[in-house]
This record gives structure tokens, C-alpha cells and sequence, in this order.
């Protein structure tokens, strides 16, 4: 039998029929950049996540930097976070001229250690990032309790995690601001890149939009007077009418380009309407997988405060290389995330970041021995169990 590591061919055939009309729409109409796609999903957001303010943007990294910036992180602060993710959590902090600061992660949910953040705060540290791993969240509470204690920011990475909850609330809505992707591979994935930044401050609204197009206009001379303190008059002796408006000539930040296109926002839409039984299947797929392999091998363990949207089933191998190569070779589609800890990263060096090659050990030690089995809506019980039984068959003997 063949198990591929995912499908989005399977996913779009049951879906096609209500995006291809509205792409088409889009494409007739010729309006691409903003408009009623996009401003009616970001409401369908807001009400999903319980979360007051949601802008759309053009991928997930740029939600990251869009999130750091909105909370005036500067050249030189300093930013904990995990070494265990992708490499743009980092990447991201040292995009706005910040300094990633990395804190080992725990061994049962791969998540940022919060017992260990405190000695790693200074009087530079500004924020903690807390990433969301594998579509799991979190220990929210103790880390929202050591920011509040050390007046930190809290910028949510939850790119692999939505629908994910912690404590009855949405992933990406505990924190000052939560940032999304929507690669296709992601639970909600689009028909290419795009991201979003969420947050339940009226001011960080209004930053995080102005940042997001130039810094131009109204939007970016409020969120000036909101960042520095500084409210700029536009003195004209011209009305002020709906086709002459002084504020829109004018940028007040050095903001970005990164807009969430129609289309993009077309598709998310009605895969969003999908995407709680999506992740219904996904756990019933890790509750297959947890209950049916083999206790020779380590499986994640999530506390009862953690609803996890199960993004990824990664399982621990003392022979990883070994059981990935008997999986290919068996037609089971298996990935490795991720081989190299941020901390080990040739980007990061003294210039960048807190502590490039110090030890995290339990991090390197996850990323050594992870593998990530295949968990997507469309599969089958039958491939579930096949993929049971050959990781099972590997380990007979061992």
C-alpha cells in the first residue's frame, strides 16, 4: 500500500466546486488587492478565533515580522524563543534588527520550556515568543504570567495551529498578537502563500494595519501618535472631501508591503468552513497512531488544558535514519522536522542572536531523533493501520 505524506489533491476535489466560481469572479471583476474577499474573510476570522481585530498578509513570516514590529520591537531588544521550529521564528526577530534568545524546549510537547525563560531574561528583553509546535499550544499561563511579571510582549507564533486551543481559547488569541500562515501545506492552507496577524488591542490593530500598506494615510499617521507619541497635523487649506484626501499622499512609518490577496482569501474561505472536521480527523488519526504503536518508540503527550490540531504526528527513534529508510522503502511518506536546532543554525552568530551554539540539549536531541508520520483529513483507516503496522514490523526485535 501506498501512503503518501500528504494529498491536497484529495482535499481540493471535494472543494473545487465552490472555489473555482469564486476565482473566477475575481478574475472578471479584476480586483485583486484588498476588496470583498479578503475584508469578508478576516471578519470570517474574527468570529472563528473569538479575536477582535484580524489583518490578513502576505505570508506567514511576514505576520511574524508585521507582529514584532506592531509591538515595538526595536534594533537590539532581545526576543526569547524556542531553537525547535522553523527557521522564521527566528529569522523574523532578526528581520526587524532584534536578538533572538533561545530557550531549550520540554521533552513531551516539544514546546518552549517555560521553567527556563526567567534566567534567560535581561534588561534588554522586550518579548517571548512562544511557538505553538506541531499545532499544539503552549503552557500559556506560566508564560503570560512571566511576562506580565517582567512587562514583556507576547507575539504568538501559531502557524501551524489553527483551530488548536488551550483552555477552551484559540490558539493565537492568548497572546498581545498571535500570527498565522497559510502555506498550502498548513491545517488551513491556501492556493499559495499568505498569513495573518491577530490581536484583541484596538492600538495594536491599527499598528499592525499600517505596517501592513506603507504606513500610509489615517491608518499609519494614528499608529505614529500610538508607537511614539508623535500626532502629525496635515495643514491644507483644501477641503478635506471623498476624492481629495491630504492624509493619503503621506507615510508615517517605514511599513511593508504585505497585503492578502483576493484569491488567497477566496480559497481560505471555504476551506475554512472545514477546518474544525479537518482536525476532527486529524485526532482521530493521532488517537489511532498513539493507541496502535509500538511503546519502543516515543509519542507526544499533551496536557488535558492542550486541545492540539495535530499539524504534524512526530514521533521519537533511537533509530531515526533507519526507520525513515524502511518507511520510504515500504511506500509510507515520512518527514523530518527539524534536523537542525535554530542554535546550530550558520545564520545565527554573535552579531545576531543571544547565544548561537550553546547547548539546548533537549532540543538537539528532539531534532536528532524526530519523525513525522503522515496525518492529513484524507487518509483512510486502512492506510492509518498500514502505516501502524509497518512502523510496528520495523521495530520487531529491536
Amino acid at each position: 500500500m501506498q501512503v503518501p505524506f500528504l494529498d491536497l489533491k484529495l482535499q481540493y476535489q471535494r472543494i473545487k466546486g465552490e472555489v473555482e466560481p469564486m476565482i473566477l469572479d475575481i478574475l472578471e471583476k479584476c480586483c485583486y488587492i484588498g476588496g470583498a474577499y479578503v475584508n469578508d474573510f478576516e471578519r470570517q476570522m474574527e468570529n472563528y478565533l473569538s479575536a477582535k481585530h484580524v489583518a490578513g498578509c502576505s505570508n506567514g513570516t511576514d505576520a511574524l515580522v508585521l507582529g514584532l514590529k506592531s509591538c515595538n520591537i526595536k534594533p537590539g531588544d532581545e526576543v526569547i524563543t524556542t531553537p525547535f521550529t522553523f527557521f522564521a521564528s527566528a529569522e523574523a526577530i532578526s528581520s526587524v534588527g532584534a536578538v533572538p534568545v533561545f530557550v531549550d524546549v520540554r521533552q513531551d510537547d516539544y514546546n518552549i520550556d517555560p521553567d527556563r525563560i526567567e534566567e534567560a531574561i535581561t534588561d534588554k528583553t522586550k518579548a517571548i515568543m512562544p511557538v505553538h509546535i506541531f499545532g499544539a499550544p503552549c503552557d500559556m499561563d506560566k508564560i503570560m504570567a512571566i511576562a506580565k511579571k517582567h512587562n514583556l510582549k507576547v507575539i504568538e507564533d501559531a502557524a501551524q495551529a489553527i483551530g488548536a486551543e488551550y483552555k477552551g481559547r484559540k490558539a493565537g488569541t492568548l497572546g498581545d498578537v498571535g500570527c498565522f500562515s497559510f502555506y498550502p501545506t498548513k491545517n488551513l492552507g491556501g492556493a499559495g502563500d499568505g498569513g495573518m496577524v491577530t490581536t484583541n488591542s484596538d492600538a495594536l490593530g491599527v499598528i499592525v494595519r499600517a505596517y501592513r500598506e506603507h504606513g500610509a494615510a489615517q491608518g499609519g499617521a494614528e499608529a505614529l501618535e500610538l508607537l511614539e507619541g508623535v500626532k502629525e497635523q496635515i495643514h491644507t487649506k483644501e477641503e478635506v472631501t471623498e476624492l481629495y484626501n491630504p492624509y493619503k499622499y503621506y507615510n508615517y512609518l517605514i511599513g511593508y508591503n504585505s497585503r492578502l490577496d483576493a484569491i488567497q482569501a477566496a480559497v481560505l474561505s471555504v476551506k475554512l468552513k472545514y477546518v474544525d472536521e479537518y482536525n476532527r480527523r486529524r485526532s482521530e488519526i493521532a488517537k489511532m497512531y498513539l493507541a496502535g504503536l509500538t511503546g519502543k518508540l516515543r509519542k507526544p503527550a499533551y496536557s488535558d488544558d492542550v486541545k492540539s490540531c495535530w499539524h504534524q504526528f512526530v514521533v521519537r527513534s533511537d533509530y531515526k535514519e533507519e526507520l525513515c529508510a524502511y518507511l520510504t522503502e515500504n511506500e509510507v511518506g515520512n518527514g523530518s522536522f527539524y534536523t537542525v536546532p535554530l542554535h546550530r543554525q550558520k545564520a545565527f552568530n554573535k552579531y545576531n542572536c543571544k547565544n548561537p551554539g550553546v547547548s539546548q540539549p533537549v532540543a538537539e536531541e528532539i531534532s536528532s531523533q524526530s519523525v513525522c508520520l503522515p496525518i492529513f483529513p484524507e487518509m483512510t483507516g486502512e492506510q492509518v493501520q498500514y502505516v501502524i503496522d509497518t512502523v510496528n514490523r520495523f521495530y520487531e526485535g529491536k
